[in-house]
C-alpha cells in the first residue's frame, strides 16, 4: 500500500467532537418552582473547534453556522435546558452539537445559471419597450400634440 498517500480520518468528526468536549452541569435560573433553580439539569457543552483539526472550508463553514455560539478563544458553547432530566438535556446538547458539525460539513450547492432563449429575450425585450413607450407618454402633453 502507498504511505505517502493521504489517510482517511479513522474517527468520524462528531465522536472526535463529543470526545474533546467538556460537560458542565447548571442549576438553571429564575424562581424556584419545580426545582428549577435547586437541581442541576441544565447542560453546556464546550468544544475548542481549534482542536477539532477541520478543514479551512468547513471551519469557515462552521463559524458562520455558529455564530453567537462561538467565544472569542474558539470555545463552542452549546446549552440544553429546555428538558426535566440532566439525561435529556445531556442527549439534546449532543445533537445540536452534531446537527451543528454535520451542517459544517455538508458543502452547499452551487447555482446553476439559467440562460433565456431567444423567443424568451425578444419577449422580455418587447416588454420593456412597452413599459418603456407608457412611461414616456405620461405628463403634461406639449403644444406639439395638439
Amino acid at each position: 500500500m502507498d504511505d505517502d498517500a493521504p489517510k482517511p480520518d479513522a474517527e468520524p468528526l462528531t465522536a472526535r467532537a463529543l470526545r474533546l468536549a467538556e460537560e458542565s452541569f447548571l442549576a438553571g435560573s429564575g424562581p424556584g418552582g419545580q426545582n428549577a433553580n435547586k437541581v442541576a439539569t441544565e447542560v453546556e457543552l464546550r468544544v475548542n473547534i481549534y482542536a477539532l483539526r477541520l478543514a479551512p472550508p468547513v471551519f469557515a463553514r462552521l463559524r458562520a453556522l455558529a455564530g453567537s455560539k462561538l467565544a472569542g478563544n474558539g470555545d463552542l458553547i452549546i446549552t440544553s435546558k429546555a428538558n426535566r432530566t440532566q439525561e435529556a438535556n445531556r442527549a439534546d446538547a449532543r445533537a445540536k452539537l452534531s446537527a451543528l458539525l454535520e451542517g459544517a460539513q455538508t458543502e452547499p450547492k452551487r447555482r446553476a445559471k439559467t440562460r433565456l432563449n431567444r423567443v424568451g429575450k425578444t419577449e422580455r425585450l418587447k416588454g420593456k419597450k412597452v413599459r418603456g413607450t407608457v412611461k414616456a407618454n405620461r405628463g403634461r402633453p406639449s403644444s406639439a400634440d395638439w
